[in-house]
């Protein structure tokens, strides 16, 4: 059974039995002691009289009786001192829990009170205006005397001023009522206390066993043993909880594992920069050495020294640049800025940089671009230029022919605009096809030591190109060269308006 289902029974149980107990009671009472009651105090539902207002109570309870005084009254206000007429009424109230006071001229002349009439008692009958009635209501006393009183006031015939109050003790009213409210708690209070300790030992021991389990496992992690299994698998919502524990245990492993290899990379790239930082740093202090040392004698000499430190510093940028590019890719923070680029004219821009940069090295760069001039691409300018020196800039690395040759070509297939930058290098091997654009890889560690490298180049490449949409591969053959392929989306003005990533 689910918990859920569990605790719905609980609430159901909870809810409905005290109130079929309650019901079952007021039932059986009601034939007994309930209907005496409600005959007694002239109310139909003498529980939720006494329960909702039980000064209105005391109020109706007397009624009956406060008629008759009230026709004695009108026929014979002397008759009220008889001992008949005061025998008749005391007992009537005696029923109610009710004693009967009459006092003329301030002095109290009859009263069959329990208690002696204190002066509180007496000074409330007596200072209540000379008005009062029994239609006015009641008033109650509190402190000692506890009672709720109503009055009438009348005259004699003889003209004497004289009151009939009824005094009714609210220590001692209802008992009956009192009793059956007592009972009634007592048994409620007992039902609910046995249903609660059952259902409670039930939820107790349905889920101590998995709730231990969990704590252990939640210990053993906290302690950093991420291979602790737990062996829980209730089909409930705890049950589920134990398995989502496990899941996250799993991937808590899976990401310590991940961040082991990621400390393992960063020091790797760290020892990568710095042992490609120590030649270009090497280079520049020996040729700016030979300048002060006055190796470079003549302006020519002293040119070429100068141009080299620059390419060193240049290489030593670019090295910098790619940590700084790296640190973004590892935090998803790279700040692309993507806008409407036409194809012929971009890439006829970069080409143009590319060209002179390339023949400067005694490499031929072959360009061509065969799409239409009104093709458009959705791109960042600057991310895209990266992707394209990369590329070349591997490729310019890994030159071993003696004519060194790049061709870079745009082509159109169909949505798609395609780049093939192709260089005659050395190539690579099959085997190594698939990981070179893992973060780190490299084909041939020692040899590309010698040639410098962060070895995150184009992990760089991947990850812009996928932040583009697109795609991006590698075909080569051993010996011969490499070809990488870039596939990119055509602008489409719907799809443009639709795509959230630009």
């Amino acid at each position: 059974m689910k918990l859920q289902s569990k605790l719905m029974l609980v609430f159901l149980t909870i809810l409905f039995v005290p109130v079929l107990l309650l019901m079952l009671f007021i039932n059986v009472f009601q034939k007994t002691q309930l209907q005496t009651m409600q005959e007694k105090y002239q109310t139909e539902n003498i529980l939720e009289a006494i329960m909702g207002n039980s000064i209105q109570t005391l109020n109706a309870a007397t009624a009956e009786c406060e008629t008759d005084i009230l026709e004695q009254l009108n026929a014979d206000p002397d008759a009220i001192t008889e001992s008949g007429t005061l025998l008749r009424f005391t007992q009537d109230l005696d029923e109610l829990n009710a004693s009967l006071v009459v006092i003329r001229d301030g002095a109290v002349i009859y009263s069959n009170y329990p208690r002696k009439i204190e002066q509180d008692l007496k000074s409330l009958i007596l200072n209540t205006t000379e008005h009062a009635t029994f239609e006015d209501g009641g008033v109650y006393l509190a402190g000692d005397e506890n009672c709720f009183v109503k009055q009438q006031m009348f005259e004699f015939r003889n003209g004497d001023a004289g009151r009939v109050c009824i005094i009714t003790e609210a220590t001692i009213i209802l008992p009956e009522v009192r009793n059956l409210a007592i009972r009634l708690m007592i048994s409620l209070a007992a039902a609910l206390v046995l249903i609660a300790f059952t259902l409670t030992m039930w939820l107790y021991y349905t889920l101590l066993r998995p709730i231990n389990e969990l704590q252990k496992a939640t210990q053993e992690i906290k302690e950093g043993n991420l291979d602790y299994v737990m062996d829980i698998y209730d089909d409930d919502e705890i049950g589920q909880l134990c398995s989502n524990f496990e899941e996250m245990r799993l991937q808590l492993k899976q990401t310590a594992q991940e961040k082991l290899e990621y400390d393992r990379e960063s020091k790797e790239l760290i020892s990568n920069i710095s042992h490609d930082l120590k030649t270009p740093i090497t280079a520049i202090k020996g040729y700016v050495e030979g300048i002060m040392d006055g190796v470079a004698s003549s302006p020519e000499k002293q040119k070429k020294y100068l141009r080299t430190i620059y390419n060193k510093a240049c290489d030593m940028d670019r090295l910098i640049d790619e940590l700084t590019f790296y640190s973004k890719i590892d935090t998803n923070k790279i700040p692309y800025s993507f806008v409407k680029l036409n194809v012929s004219e971009y890439f006829s821009d970069c080409v143009s940089d590319l060209k002179d940069e390339l023949e400067a090295q005694n490499i031929e760069f072959r360009y061509r671009n065969r799409v239409d001039d009104e093709t458009m691409i959705v791109a960042d300018a600057e991310q895209m230029k990266r992707v394209i020196n990369n590329i070349i800039g591997n490729s310019v690395k890994y030159m071993d022919k003696p004519k060194q040759v790049i061709h870079m070509d745009i082509l159109d297939v169909g949505d798609q605009v395609q780049i093939n930058i192709e260089d005659n290098g050395r190539g690579i091997a099959n085997a190594d096809l698939p990981n070179i654009f893992e973060r780190f890889y490299r084909t041939d560690a020692s040899r590309n030591s010698k040639q410098g490298g962060s070895g995150i180049g184009l992990s760089i490449v991947r990850k812009i190109i996928a932040d583009h949409g697109g795609k991006i591969w590698a075909t080569s053959v051993e010996g011969e060269g490499t070809t990488m392929h870039i596939v990119l989306r055509k602008y489409r003005e719907e799809e443009y308006e639709q795509n959230s990533d630009y």
